[in-house]
């Protein structure tokens, strides 16, 4: 297993197929993928799991977290998201946050995440923005 950082065109196939099957691949494709950095979970030389991190001074947000359907539960989707968590933390921002599918709340939650009051609908898909203040959890603020 290995992480590494990947192109923004290598991440599309994964999020498509996961995410968003039923939509054409421009739908996936995010008009920042360029601003992000693009991560990758190996498991040889076979792409399993994508996320992409947006840092903006000192907040990031990541993005578009998928892992092949057959893959998923065998923890290397909470590898990458360790893995993603430390980069941010590393890059100095005090909060990251993402906009999760509400069916995936509790996935969060596991790794420090906190619901926000703040929800919407996208393409008939429910989300609550979660957050994970760093520097109030390690206790520096």
């Amino acid at each position: 297993m290995d992480i590494r950082s990947i192109a923004k065109e290598s991440v599309w196939r994964i999020r498509h197929e996961v995410m968003w099957p039923d939509r054409e691949l421009a739908f996936v494709q995010l008009e920042d993928d360029d601003m992000g950095r693009h991560y990758g979970l190996f498991v040889g030389e076979r792409l399993v799991s994508v996320v992409s991190l947006f840092i903006d001074r000192d907040e990031a947000q990541f993005r578009k977290f998928a892992t092949l359907e057959a893959e998923q539960g065998k923890g290397y989707g909470s590898r990458l998201l360790r893995h993603v968590m430390e980069e941010a933390e590393q890059a100095g921002v005090k909060r990251i946050w993402c906009n999760a599918r509400r069916e995936k709340a509790a996935f969060y939650r596991k790794f420090g995440l906190r619901e926000t009051d703040r929800t919407f609908v996208k393409g008939g898909k429910e989300y609550v923005i979660m957050e994970y203040p760093i520097t109030f959890l390690h206790g520096t603020s």
